[in-house]
Formats: C-alpha cells, structure tokens, sequence
C-alpha cells in the first residue's frame, strides 16, 4: 500500500471494511440510493476502514474475554390485560432467568453467543423474539465477532514499527503564514441566528407536576461569526502578526524578552517558532503578542430590536442581496469606515445551554459552507454553535423532539443502508444524559401508561392517529387502541383529541409508575460511607471536609423518614460504629481478623437518619480528632468492601468509599504496580491486576448496591483494579489530590463543593434503562458506567444527574421503505421518596439517501464525545498508542470521505471540511494533548486512569470543556456583547478565544474555563487600575495566588462575578477557581492546555492539520 505519511511517518496499515464487525450489510447487498445521488466509484473511496479504523496490531490478539454468568431479565408478571407489567427485583438466581445467554462481558460492553429465547410475557425488561425482530434489538450470532468487545474497530493486519504522529516532526513543513484571525475585534463579519429555545432544561432540580402543552415563545437573537481574512487592512493590522505554529518573533525585542534562548536564524521559521511547555515551574515562558490589534477607538454603536424576529445575514446562503435593517457586525473594517462598526454590544437571550439554533423555514443553511482548513486554520465560532438541526418532513413534530442536551446523535441525518454509512467514515451513535436534572419536566400520573402492545414502545409525539381511538406505533408501526382515558385533555377538561395530551406534546416526560408496575415494596434511601483512617488519608485532611459537610447538610440528604445511614472505618482494621436507641454516644467496636470479617452487631450500625441525628451528628464531631494522629499506614479495603456488601444487601443503597491508600491487606490486597518496570501506557498496566474488585460489583449489582469511589491524595491506588467497583456497579469515580498532587492543587474548597453536590443532589435507585429503535437499526455497544443484564438492557443500581451514557447504533437492514429513524430511552427507577418512577426521552430523526446530507448533518461536538468514549476502551484493550492512532484515522477518513463527496471540480486543493465538521481535527487533537491520552510518561497512571473514567460518564457539554477548554480575555468586560440570562439578568460575555499564546496580551487578564476548574492568569503588564478594581491589589507583585475572586463595590468586580456566575449557572456544582500569577509555578497548567502550540513531543494544530492533509486521499 502507498505510503500516506509524510516523511518520518511509517504507514498506516489498512483494517477490515467495517461492515465486517458491525453486522452491516455490505454495499453490494444494499439497496440503491436515489438516483438525485452521485454514484462514487469505489476506485475514489478512501481506504475501507471504519471511522476510527486502527484494529488490534498482532501483538495484542483479542484472546478470550472474561465471561459471567448469564445474568436474565427481571421477573416478569403477566398483566390481565394483555400488557405487561415491569419488575423491579433483582435477579439473584442465574438458573431461573427467562434468558438463556452466555455473555461477553468487558468494560460494560457485551457480545453474546448461541442465545436461546424462551416464550414469555412482553415487558420493558424482557423482549421476546418477536420484540427483538420488530424493534431493533441486537440480534445474536453463533460466533463472535473477531475483534476486542470495547470497540467497533476491526483487526488489522500484522503491525508495522509505530511511530507517534505526535513526536515525529517534519522540518520540511514550510512556516505557515497567518491567514486569518479569531479575536473580538479580528475581521469578523457576523451571522445573526436564532438561539436555542428549549423550555424543559435549566439548573433547577424542582419537579413542576403539571402537563407541559403550552407554546413556548421565541428567544431574542444571538451571533456567529465566520471569520475572513482582509486582505485590505492596513499593513499595521497584519504585518507583524506572530506566525501560526507558535508566539516566538525573530525579531529584536522579543529575543532580548527570551533572555538566554537562542535562536538559529537558519533553521526552519516553522520550527523555531514553536513554543515548548514543559511541567516544570522553571520553564520558559512564552512572548506574549504584542499587536493584537484593539477595539478601535472610534466605535458606533447600534442597539438591536430583541422583539424583531431577526431577517437573514449578508452572507447566508440563502440571502443573495443585503437584507434591509438586518444589523451587521463588522468591527474594524477600514474600508467601510468607523461607521459600520459596532457601538453597543448585543443583548443576547440564551437558554438553559446557550445554543443559538435555526429559525424555521427561514433559517439559513450555515451548515452547508465548506473551509479548507490549511487556509482558515482559525475557524473558532466566538460563541458555541448549535447542534445541526433536525428537519423533519412533517415540520410540526420539530419543537416536540427531544433536547440535544438530553438525547443527541452523531448525525442527524441517518442514512438508508449500512453501505452509505460506510461510506460517510462517520460514528453512529447515541450521547444520552438521561437523569439530568429538568426544571420543566412534565410529571404524569395515571392509571393506564399507553405504550405498545408489540414493542412496548411508550406513546410520544411522533405516533399517528389513525381516529380518535386508535394509534400508530412510530418504531414497529402496529395499529393499538387508546384507552378511554387517554383521550381527557386534564387542562381544557374536554374528551376526543389526543393530540393535547402532555405525552403528544413532549418528548420527555415521566410516569409515575402505578402499583401493579412494583414486585417488592419501596426500600428506603440507603447511604453507607466507608471512611479510610489510615496516616496517608490523614494528611490530606479529607476527613475533616467531610465531616463539616454532612452536618451542615444532613437536612438536605435526599430521602424520606424512612432514610438510613451508616459508617465504617477502615486501615489495618474494620472500625464499626454503633449507635443505639437510648444510648448517650456513639460505641465503636473493632474487628481486626479482616481476612474473615464478620458484622460484630446486627443491628444499630445502619439507623434512620431522622430517629438518631443526635448520635450522628456526635460521630460526625467526633471522627476528625479521633484519627487525627494515626501511624497506622495500611489498608483493607476489600475486607471493608465485604462488610459494606452484608450490611446492605437486604435494602440495596449507596456506599461511598473514600481511599487514600493502596490495599495492602486483606481480600483484594495489591501490589504497587505503578513503581515497577514497563511502559505504563500499556494494556496490562490500565487494566485490573484481580477481578476481585470486580466480581465484588457483580454481586453488589445484583442486589442492588452502586459503590462510589473518593481517591483522596496523591499515593498510588491502583486505580485500574479498584474502580472495578464502580464501573460495573453505575458508580462514580472522583480524584482529588488535595495537598501537594500532581497535575495542579485541588484545593479542599473544590472538594467540598464536589462532595456537597454529591451529598445533596438527586438519587434513583434500582434503575434500569433500556434504548428502543426502529427495525432495521439496533444498538451495537453501550459506553459508561453500568452492568449490561441483556442484550439491550443496562442495569443501574443507581442513577445519578451527572452521568451521562453512550451507545452505537448499527444498521442491519435498509431504511429505504421508512421516513424517519426513531429511538426511545426508558429509564425506570425508584426515588428517594419510595415512587416507582418511568422517565422517557424520544429522539426522532429523517432518513436520508445522499452521503452529502449524511455528512452535512455530522454533530461534531456529538462525534468527539462518541469516540473520546470509544478511545478509552480500545486504551483498556489494545493499549493506549492504538487509541491514539485511531483518533487520527478517525479525522483521515472523514475528511477523505467529505473530499470524495465533492465534484472534481469543487474539490480544492487543499484540507477541504464541511461547516460541521471544521472542529473536528481541532477536537481530535486537543484529545491526543489531553492527560487521558497524551504519550507522556510523567502523567502517572491513577491520574491517567480517572481522566479515563471521567471521559467515559461524564455529560457533552461537561466532556467538551475538558476536552477543548474556554478561553476569555476579562480585563475589558465593560466593551464586551452582554447576555440576557434566564433570570433578566445582563451579563457581559466576551468572544471565545482558540487556545494559543497568539491570543495572549503581555497586559492582558485571560480566564480559562476547563469545566471543574477555572484558571485567572494575570500577565506581567497588566494595567493597576485593573488590578486594583478586580483584586483589591495595587500591582502584580502584591497579587498572592487564590481560589476566589473578592467581592468589592465597583462596577469592574462586579462585573466579572456575573460572569463567572453565568459560567457556572448550568453546573451541578460550582468550578473551582484559581487565580495565578503569570511568574507562579502553577502557570504550567494554564499553558498545558493551549493546545494549538506545539509541546513535549506534539505538535502544533497547523502541522497536526499539514500532517492530515498528506494522508487524505
């Protein structure tokens, strides 16, 4: 095969058609596509390989993996009338599940084999074979497939010497002028769009019981710019722009800035203007650009009408001439003159997640545009954009479809046949954050839930009405019967049109299950803590923080008079707490034989909370001083695990682990495997040294229990075996190096927020959700945290509204006779007040047979997200070098496909994108230079292991500001756009900025947004007047490195605390915030996550874009 790489590069071995792993057809057995189609000859294809096509080299053969027993269905009774009834019982005994299955279980993903179904009743458990043949389900094989279960990726030819794309560099590159610039005041012109109007989402967790059929009214407008370079401007504005690859200048004064550097003249401008970043406090720190052009001082300003519907842009599309009145941004445009500049920043009304979305029929085609990426390189949006709309034939179900903060796709196009999906090179999959929590959530409670007779799909606002009495299912499409009472509108209080039912008219919504939907009666909220007393976990002083922050919360922790609680100690020994009716103080007792733990006392270790909040609240003093000088330094944590399981089994619940220490004693005792010799970014070092930690979670997961884990400093956990228990138990994982760890300080302020919000936010217990599709289509694998009980089923003992989940989706058969693909998540679970509760999220979208519209329709935050999820567990499989190849076969083939579906005559020269896939190298790269899985030997393996974690459960939106961080220059607010929040308030927003040094002023205050942490970085010459009015300091040297912003009265202060409170008006919690000096030696942190610069063995975004652009095809 011909050699795409550059020089230095080896190739890239070719992997298996996709559609050999997936259960695709293949394109010859496929259907025809229209005839409006261009045919593409499978000569101009890119290389059969699947989106992210690297497959398991030949030194990692997949093998034989771990099997479990076959774990069924819950039990099922039948309903009298004819529907079936969900259980919530677990399943204990193997031999009697009404499925007969040997699975494949890894990572919570499944393949199974030679499955046997028998005949029973239909439930939203159990699916018999006519449910599987109709809606979707996952067919089973008699032979598994040839490659690892944690991936869709195939196995790949014998493996070539691997070369990190990331370490090889290419000095024949030539240096890469400056094409365009993304800044507040860079030559922008903007399109003003509609924003995002989604009535169901925001920070409120209160549940609003009544029917959600009002129409919602439109939001005031919003804008994105589309950069363009002017050619124009004078030669100040871009004559003496730093070159793109980094912020280094041959010129004098910056050399003599550098100090001791030197820089050879004759060398490559490309290489020798790359910055490095190393870890180090001492390193060197980057010249800042000195012209950054400003705002110019003659602005005009224009106030926008936010009640006008907006017209359409200069520059859309669909608008060949100017619209009259539409307002236009174009700041510093010399040749227009001051005149058109901007003179009042726009007021902007943004919902719940602040995505601008298109406007109706009116709405221009943004997405259609294509850049070549070589040439506008910065093609940054300063505000986020919307996911691509979904355009549905029948245009009245739009507004009715389900939140892409809740449910989203990675295309919204779905295309016909496996083979068109082929060759698109894109995911297929679902991002779904089903718990989170909703301030507008229609609430129902009623005694027939209307649901399918067929498929059990739940009725939604994509059903046809065949009359008022009999209903079209939208997945299988049987004809049912409505129930007399599902045709009484409760808000008009008339009978015959079922259209103005809650369930029609929203696509999220929840039952209140009735009471034949229960097997046992509600168990109360359970919360068992197990507390680590060793020395390690006493010099991070956890113990403390958590102490303080259950008594100040015991009022708020969710439950009702029934609620429980208990706690356990553990190092050497097992330290139970007894507190008994009546007694005066809480009784510790002391097991030492931990290698046969028993329960000292049955009963008075677990009490209601309410009864004996006195003694808690005596043991919540008592702890911190009590193990405050302990030289105890060992650990049994698997004994305290074996306790915690005995304690809680009758009722399920929540244990919450804290460790600080490895387990060296004990059951599930381990070995630190971090200090011996081996590459640690191998598969046998990220995955567990036992399964002890993991049958633990089996058996908890069938009674019920989720286990939580709290690794608490900086010691050596072996993360990799103990988060076992969470993973498979639909736990969380959280790390917080609280002194001195390494990668940045995490303050105590940060953990106590952290855990605060895990104290007191929502809880389902006993939950189970499962994903429906239309025939034709079925689920392929599930990422997250969970235990996968049947082929399409996830069990979660507990749910959380910070967990988020992914699943691919394959096509079996073709789509062809079919309008539109349906998927519908149902997730089942009891709340911490005892109810039986059914939330349900429907997700409708077009089917369509041109690759144009597949590819044009891409959601590219969607995409990343999917494969970042797919990447960690190919890393647990094949090793963490596989994954990172397969993010850049990823961008290869996508982009190759895009090139492909142009004409040969508007195909450029160039790196061609569409619109909706132009951040998706720049997202793929940021991923390679994240701590997950950057190739880099300093990140030590917990760390790299909870950043693992974290990618596979948390949320996109959270997801992507971990992956591509926000960067806001705020030492001008003042002169910034000001956004309209939920509440009236006006904020001023500033642009976002693309992560690079360019963007960075020497006088400049720069804050950057990761998600859970924010970081101030204040420059060398920032202005005192700045700094007084922020900080309350005179000048950079008085200015001491802290964890908040002070509160003073001036208007410059207050502005930028509306600012971060508008930052963290969405979070569960609020993000840490750290301000630093641009001398302090936590400013490696700051500069390690400007990703577009070059680093320690990667490269820049230009040269990672140059290194694409010779492998496309």
């Amino acid at each position: 095969m011909t050699d795409r790489r550059p020089n230095g590069f080896p190739s890239l071995r070719q992997a298996p058609p996709i559609d050999q792993f997936n259960g695709a057809h293949s394109s010859q057995s496929s259907r025809s596509s229209s005839p409006n189609s261009r045919a593409i000859p499978a000569s101009q294809l890119p290389p059969s390989r699947p989106p992210l096509a690297l497959a398991s080299p030949s030194k990692h053969p997949p093998g034989p993996l771990p099997t479990s027993a076959p774990i069924g269905p819950s039990n099922i009774n039948s309903n009298p009338s004819g529907g079936s009834i969900e259980k919530f019982a677990p399943v204990v005994n193997d031999n009697s599940a009404n499925i007969n299955a040997q699975h494949l279980i890894l990572d919570g993903n499944v393949r199974w084999k030679r499955a046997t179904y028998d005949q029973y009743s239909n439930s939203e458990f159990g699916a018999n074979p006519i449910e599987n043949r109709s809606v979707g389900v996952a067919k089973s094989s008699n032979e598994i497939p040839a490659r690892t279960a944690s991936s869709y990726f195939g196995e790949a030819p014998a493996k070539q010497p691997l070369v990190d794309v990331q370490s090889t560099f290419n000095r024949n590159v030539p240096a890469n002028p400056v094409r365009s610039s993304h800044g507040p005041y860079s030559n922008d012109t903007a399109q003003v769009i509609q924003p995002h109007v989604n009535s169901q989402l925001a920070k409120d967790e209160v549940v609003t019981k009544i029917p959600l059929n009002a129409s919602v009214p439109s939001d005031p407008i919003g804008y994105r710019s589309q950069t363009s370079f002017n050619r124009n401007a004078p030669a100040t504005m871009n004559s003496n722009r730093m070159p793109y690859g980094g912020v280094y200048s041959h010129s004098t004064n910056v050399t003599q800035q550098m100090g001791a550097l030197k820089i050879d003249q004759n060398r490559a401008r490309i290489d020798n203007s790359a910055p490095f970043y190393g870890n180090s406090a001492n390193q060197i720190r980057p010249a800042y650009n000195q012209n950054v052009p400003q705002a110019p001082a003659n602005v005009v300003r224009t106030t926008y009408d936010a009640n006008r519907r907006p017209p359409l842009p200069q520059n859309s599309l669909n608008s060949p001439q100017i619209v009259p009145n539409s307002p236009q941004i174009v700041p510093n445009s010399p040749q227009n003159g001051p005149n058109l500049a901007y003179n009042q920043p726009p007021k902007v009304n943004l919902h719940s997640h602040r995505y601008p979305t298109p406007f109706g029929d009116h709405a221009p085609h943004h997405y259609e545009q294509q850049f070549d990426l070589l040439q506008q390189p910065n093609v940054l949006p300063p505000i986020k954009e919307p996911p691509p709309a979904i355009r549905l034939l029948d245009q009245t179900n739009v507004e009715a479809n389900c939140s892409p903060d809740l449910f989203r796709c990675t295309i919204t196009n779905v295309p016909e046949s496996a083979s068109l999906l082929q060759k698109s090179r894109l995911p297929f999959g679902l991002l779904i954050h089903p718990f989170r929590d909703l301030a507008h959530l229609p609430v129902i409670q009623c005694n027939v839930i209307v649901r399918c007779r067929a498929c059990r799909t739940y009725i939604n606002p994509f059903v046809t009405f065949s009359d008022a009495k009999r209903w079209k299912c939208n997945l299988c499409y049987r004809i049912n019967e409505l129930p007399e009472e599902f045709q009484y509108d409760p808000l008009t209080k008339t009978y015959g049109d079922p259209s103005r039912r809650p369930e029609i008219r929203s696509s999220t919504l929840e039952y209140i299950a009735p009471a034949e939907y229960m097997l046992r009666p509600p168990q109360p909220a359970v919360y068992l803590y197990l507390l680590d007393l060793s020395r390690a976990a006493a010099e991070t002083g956890y113990l403390s923080t958590v102490c303080e922050v259950l008594l100040e919360e015991l009022g708020g922790v969710p439950g009702d008079a029934r609620t429980q609680i208990g706690f356990v100690g553990f190092d050497s020994a097992l330290h139970f707490y007894s507190m008994s009716e009546g007694a005066n103080q809480p009784h510790e007792m002391t097991v030492m034989d931990v290698d046969d733990a028993f329960i000292p006392t049955p009963d008075d270790l677990l009490v209601n909370l309410h009864d004996r909040q006195d003694l808690i609240v005596d043991l919540l003093r008592l702890l911190p001083r009590r193990f405050a000088r302990t030289t105890n330094t060992s650990s049994c944590l698997g004994a305290a695990l074996q306790a915690a399981y005995k304690l809680t089994a009758s009722t399920g619940g929540r244990i919450t682990v804290f460790a600080a220490s490895l387990p060296d004693t004990g059951p599930g005792k381990l070995i630190n495997r971090e200090s011996t010799n081996g590459e640690l970014t191998d598969a046998s070092k990220l995955n567990p040294a036992n399964d002890f930690y993991k049958k633990m979670a089996l058996e908890c997961s069938a009674q019920q229990i989720a286990v939580d884990l709290f690794v608490l400093g900086d010691r050596h956990v072996d993360l990799a075996t103990i988060s076992g228990v969470s993973r498979f138990t639909g736990g969380q994982i959280q790390r917080h190096p609280l002194l001195d760890g390494g990668g940045g300080v995490a303050t105590r302020g940060n953990f106590a927020r952290s855990f605060r919000r895990y104290v007191t936010r929502k809880i389902g217990f006993e939950a189970v959700m499962r994903v429906r599709c239309n025939r034709g289509l079925s689920v392929h694998s599930f990422h997250g945290n969970f235990f996968v009980r049947s082929t399409d089923l996830l069990s979660l003992p507990n749910v959380n509204p910070d967990s988020g989940f992914a699943m691919q989706i394959t096509i079996d058969e073709a789509l062809n006779d079919i309008r539109t693909a349906c998927f519908q998540c149902a997730l089942l679970y009891t709340s911490s007040k005892g109810e039986r509760r059914i939330r349900v999220h429907t997700l409708c979208l077009p089917i369509v047979k041109s690759l144009t519209e597949v590819i044009n329709s891409a959601d590219q935050e969607c995409v990343v997200g999917l494969l970042a999820k797919m990447a960690v567990d190919r890393s647990l499989t094949s090793g963490l070098m596989d994954a990172r190849e397969a993010f850049i076969n990823a961008v290869i083939d996508v982009l190759g496909a895009y090139k492909v579906s142009l004409n040969a005559g508007a195909a450029p020269s160039g790196l061609p994108a569409p619109d909706r896939l132009k951040l998706l190298p720049l997202y793929v790269m940021s991923l390679l230079k994240n701590r997950a899985f950057r190739n880099d030997r300093s990140i030590k393996l917990d760390e790299r292991l909870c950043k693992m974690m974290e990618m596979k459960t948390k949320p996109l939106y959270m997801l992507m500001l971990e992956i591509y961080p926000d960067l806001y220059a705020i030492d001008d607010l003042y002169n910034q756009p000001v956004v309209s929040t939920d509440d009236g308030e006006e904020v001023n927003v500033p642009v976002r900025l693309q992560l690079t040094a360019r963007c960075l002023r020497n006088d400049g205050i720069f804050l950057m947004d990761s998600g859970e942490k924010m970081l101030i970085l204040v420059c060398p010459n920032a202005s005192p007047d700045t700094l007084k009015q922020m900080f309350d300091v005179s000048n950079l040297k008085s200015l001491v490195s802290s964890s908040d912003v002070p509160e003073l009265e001036n208007d410059v202060n207050r502005r930028l605390r509306k600012f971060i409170d508008y930052l963290n008006e969405d979070r569960p919690f609020r993000a840490a915030l750290e301000v630093i000096r641009d001398d302090s030696p936590n400013r490696g942190e700051f500069f390690e996550r400007l990703v577009e610069d070059r680093g320690e063995n990667a490269l820049s975004y230009y040269e990672f874009l140059q290194h694409v652009k010779t492998q496309v095809k």
